[in-house]
Formats: structure tokens, C-alpha cells, sequence
């Protein structure tokens, strides 16, 4: 069985692959990917963010990654940060657009925002 040798990831990416394939007759509005990218990354992420741009043709696609690739093909993007403070974990989410985003898939890059991180991020979106 395919689930007791596959990682997560790999199980994930069967279900994207799945839903890619059955997308127009798929009734279920909106569809959640947890690092459906995890383990993978260059060419591999760029193939996934595609499907998944595909596949938001016809479903709400929710997706978390930490790969620049992926979230580049987002049509919105949302950044969530944790933070601990007097010993409570608080988690925020907030929508990016425009610069904060494009240094957010910078980040994501090169774990920087220096000036050939930022072009590479805006190559990024701007494809």
C-alpha cells in the first residue's frame, strides 16, 4: 500500500496530482495542501506550483510552503509568523502584496533580502 511507504510529502503530492487529473468533476470547492512541496526543490517546485496554479482554475486552493516557487504562483499570499511572548505562543497572519511581498519571496529564497535576492523574487512573480 502506498501509504506505508510514502512520507507525507510524497502522499501529498499523489493527492495533487490526483486532483489535477479529476479537477473539472471535482465537486469540492476548496482544497488544502499542507508542504505539498516538502523534500523537493528547483525544477520539482516549479512543476508544483504549476499544478497547483492549475488546479486553482476550478477549487479554492489553500497552500502551505516555505518554497519561493510555490508561493510565487499565488494570486494572494499570506505570511504567518509566531511569536512567544510572557511564555504564550501567538500566531499572526497577514496578507502581503506588492514590496512586502516581493521581499517575503526573497526571503524565502536566499534567507535575505539583498539586492539580487529581491530581483530574483521579482523575476519570480513577474513569470
Amino acid at each position: 500500500p502506498l501509504g506505508k511507504g510514502a512520507s507525507g510529502g510524497e502522499l501529498s503530492r499523489v493527492m495533487l496530482a490526483l486532483e489535477v487529473v479529476l479537477a473539472a468533476a471535482d465537486p469540492v470547492p476548496t482544497l488544502v495542501f499542507d508542504e505539498v512541496d516538502a523534500g523537493i526543490g528547483g525544477a520539482a517546485a516549479q512543476a508544483i506550483g504549476d499544478a497547483l496554479r492549475e488546479l486553482a482554475r476550478h477549487h479554492q486552493v489553500f497552500v502551505v510552503t516555505h518554497l519561493a516557487q510555490v508561493a510565487a504562483v499565488a494570486t494572494t499570499q499570506v505570511s504567518v509568523t509566531k511569536s512567544v511572548v510572557d511564555a504564550r505562543t501567538y500566531t499572526s497572519a497577514a496578507s502581503i502584496s506588492g514590496e512586502e511581498r516581493v521581499a517575503e519571496i526573497a526571503r524565502m529564497l536566499s534567507g535575505s533580502t539583498s539586492p539580487s535576492a529581491m530581483e530574483h523574487a521579482r523575476e519570480l512573480l513577474d513569470a
